[in-house]
């Protein structure tokens, strides 16, 4: 028999868990345009990939602030108190908001000299992300089964989307550059902003209403 490899040991570590369709579920999740992402894609843009990648990794760091509160008790916690939520959810949406406002006066780099988005502005984004939010409610709600351990399943799930996230969040970097180079000082970068910014706003309203 040959050694098991390091899915083999996380699957077994996480029984309970469905892990299979659970990184599927975050491949897509995380792959597909959302605030996130639009951030992402627009400092690299403005900034070139490796300025921005102290904000990639804070993005992809930061998604841990969500997932271990929620796993350890706080989706329960909403249950009680639904209020609580609902503000918690309209400051996020206004959040993202502003950060799409920001997206609309930025620029593609072209010797820019201001400073991009830092690891600190990246750890900010998620826990203000109602699609974070969203889909790690439906990560816990959909592939755990029931009387799986707490620790297990929240160490699980934030573990199979930080290994998700640290391959697909540097790609949208990777993208934003690429467009960068291609459309910077043109008539199409100012479209190229107000594309980016629509489409962060469009998939917080999607998250919105599909919740609705």
């Amino acid at each position: 028999m040959g050694t098991p490899g390091p899915f083999s040991f996380y699957e077994s570590a996480a029984m309970g868990i469905e892990i299979a369709s659970f990184i599927l579920f975050a491949a897509a999740m995380v792959g597909t345009p959302g605030p996130a992402n639009m951030l992402i894609l627009a400092a690299s843009a403005s900034f070139g990939f490796w300025r921005a990648l102290p904000f990639i990794a804070g993005v992809v760091l930061g998604m841990q602030f969500v997932i271990w509160p929620m796993g350890l008790g706080l989706m329960a916690l909403t249950q009680r108190f639904p209020l609580g939520f609902d503000t918690l959810k309209w400051v996020s949406v206004a959040y993202i908001f502003w950060l799409a406002y920001k997206i609309l006066g930025a620029r593609l780099y072209a010797g820019v000299v201001q400073a991009p988005p830092s690891f600190l502005s990246g750890l900010a984004v998620h826990p203000l992300n109602p699609k974070a939010w969203a889909m790690t409610i439906a990560a816990f709600t959909s592939f755990v089964s029931p009387g799986t351990a707490p620790l297990k399943a929240t160490l699980a799930i934030a573990l199979g989307f930080f290994a998700v996230q640290s391959v697909l969040q540097p790609l949208w970097g990777y993208g934003g550059q690429f467009i960068a180079a291609r459309l910077a000082g043109r008539p199409a970068e100012k479209t190229l902003m107000w594309g980016l910014a629509g489409l962060t706003l469009a998939s917080v309203l999607f998250v919105l209403v599909k919740g609705d």
